[in-house]
């Protein structure tokens, strides 16, 4: 097919025209959704700061030449390091995204939308600190909120019916093209200069889904959203300089992104813009590939009856949705701890052995217990059919797995079946103290008595977290 070499330059595609108008139009009215808003900062600052935990974060994490420093710059919480916004974007980005331990949103691509925040959160300090020292009022947290809560929508609404999953591809131009819109907006860009950084992302083309998937499974996929929240970061400042956009840059004949990379189809809208993907947020609550939430919570409900009996079990039956079949049904060695927190097998054989999972079950050491292989060979992963099709269904979007156990003499446990896990929206009444129960338990792990007090109390109201400078609010995670 030739490429389109038409002389006169085209309008922006909608789907440009309408990510620019609902970032910078669209009004927010639906207090739950501010309320999660603030539930999902909450919850990936405590992901961010027990990463810190982990030498092998630790090490990406700085400037990238040592030593640089940036007076004014952006604060990275739970250190010392003040970054440009660009860096600490990668950094904050990464120290969310490291434990596999952030929120969700189950889709036909489904991801993880507080891969936007890092971005979100190193433009606002900065915004807020350059203009504190030139007398000027800094943004407030409702500023990060507002930005949030419009790149999840984007992110989300994106994701619903568009599977680059499925082309052996990443998830991630959704949360490129969703914190360049709105990163892009906190800069003060107009309409055009929204559309011109959006192109320029959807430009950047797919990355590939290796790092996530099988035997190739690895540290990346703890990064990549480091990586992407940062270029959005890149792409919004070149477009405050003016830099162009690219209006066909998805329809575009041939070299576009449908054609290129999407097989030819335009991308599939489900449901307009709105705060729909805040208010129906996943939250996870213990650190495993969303896809298994429910199955490690099956497996903590059998420990007490198989805590005592693991040497005689027969076989055990996984009944799963195709998803985490997908994903997550994994034989053999595991080689690094982001292989073990994708293997369905490996998540259920801790919950049944020990009753919990933890962020420090995925290395080396804890990896050796020789009953972790002895039940994951014992394992069969099998698809229930109706678990597929509810987790489709839009009124449902359930992410259900059962257990069953068999044992040596004969005799059997009743199969135990989640649908709806803790962080699941129909579990607010449950899963929301759970969450904050979560992330006390990380602060303790890096500050003081009195720090951790006052990092907790600045979430305890809305209208005070709201109303909060954000650069005194990242000042509280400063060690």
């Amino acid at each position: 097919m030739p490429l389109d070499n038409a002389s006169v330059r085209p309008k922006p595609d909608d789907a440009l025209t309408s990510i620019a108008d609902y970032t910078g139009k669209y009004e927010i009215i639906n207090p739950d959704a501010w309320r999660m808003a603030r539930y999902c900062v909450m919850d990936a600052l405590g992901c961010a700061v027990e990463a810190l935990n982990f030498p092998d974060c630790t090490k990406l994490l700085g400037p990238v030449v040592p030593g640089m420093i940036c007076p004014d710059g952006s604060r990275i919480p739970g250190t010392r390091y003040e970054l440009d916004p660009v860096r600490a974007a990668f950094n904050i980005g990464t120290m969310i995204r490291w434990l596999d331990f952030n929120d969700c949103f189950p889709a036909a691509n489904g991801g993880h939308p507080s891969d936007n925040l890092g971005g979100i959160l190193a433009v606002a300090d900065y915004l807020s600190r350059t203009r504190v020292r030139a007398g000027k009022p800094p943004l407030l947290m409702r500023d990060v909120l507002e930005a949030l809560i419009k790149s999840y929508e984007i992110q989300g609404v994106l994701s619903l019916d568009n599977d680059f999953a499925r082309l052996g591809c990443d998830y991630l131009p959704f949360p490129k093209v969703a914190a360049t819109a709105v990163i892009t907006r906190m800069l003060g860009g107009s309409h055009e200069e929204i559309v011109n950084a959006v192109s320029n992302a959807w430009a950047d083309g797919i990355s590939l889904n290796v790092y996530r998937q099988g035997s190739n499974t690895g540290s990346r996929k703890s990064w990549a959203g480091g990586e992407t929240t940062s270029r959005a970061v890149a792409l919004g400042l070149m477009a405050m300089k003016g830099e162009m956009g690219y209006p066909a840059v998805l329809s575009a004949r041939n070299c576009g992104f449908y054609d290129a990379l999407f097989e030819g189809k335009p991308f599939r809208f489900q449901r307009p813009f709105g705060s729909y993907v805040m208010e129906n947020i996943m939250f996870k609550l213990v650190p495993s590939a969303s896809l298994a939430q429910s199955a490690v919570e099956c497996a903590f409900k059998l420990h007490a009856a198989v805590k005592d009996r693991v040497a005689k079990i027969a076989s055990i039956t996984i009944r799963c949705h195709d998803k985490l079949i997908e994903s997550m049904d994994k034989k053999g060695a595991l080689t690094n701890p982001a292989d073990r927190d994708h293997c369905a097998q490996y998540v259920v054989a801790i919950g049944l052995i020990h009753g919990k999972l933890g962020t420090m079950d995925f290395d080396e050491e804890f990896a050796a217990d020789p009953r972790i292989d002895h039940l994951r060979a014992l394992m069969t992963v099998t698809e229930e059919p109706r678990y597929t099709a509810d987790r489709r269904d839009p009124a449902k979007r359930s992410n259900a797995n059962a257990l069953e156990i068999r044992f040596r003499d004969g005799s059997c446990l009743p199969k135990v079946e989640v649908e709806y896990p803790w962080g699941h929206p129909r579990c607010r009444a449950e899963g929301i103290p759970m969450l904050e129960a979560k992330f006390s338990k990380h602060l303790a792990r890096r500050f003081p008595h009195k720090q951790q007090s006052a990092i907790i109390d600045s979430f305890a109201d809305q209208g005070r977290f709201e109303a909060t400078p954000v650069n005194e609010f990242l000042s509280r995670f400063v060690i």
